[in-house]
């Protein structure tokens, strides 16, 4: 994985939300563009953390402990 995929789904009129599952099974939702820096060797990410004073952590993944990345689609209550 490379930061072109990234800077493409950023750059989607509307942003449409997206899953990274890393290597590790570990996976973040990203619900808004303004969450993601994405840079030449990893991409820093705000993630919700309600447990966390600021309400989000920082976290810095580089590209090859990405697995995938899914389109999001939030399931909605019946």
């Amino acid at each position: 994985m490379t930061a072109e995929p990234f800077e493409e789904v950023l750059g989607r009129k509307p942003f449409q939300p997206f899953r990274i599952v890393m290597s590790s099974g570990e996976s973040c939702i990203l619900s808004h563009p303004e969450m993601i820096f994405v840079t030449a060797m990893t991409l820093v990410l705000a993630v919700p953390e309600p447990t966390h004073p600021e309400g989000e952590r920082i976290a810095s993944c580089s590209y090859p402990q990405i697995a995938h990345v899914e389109t999001y689609r939030p399931v909605r209550a019946a």
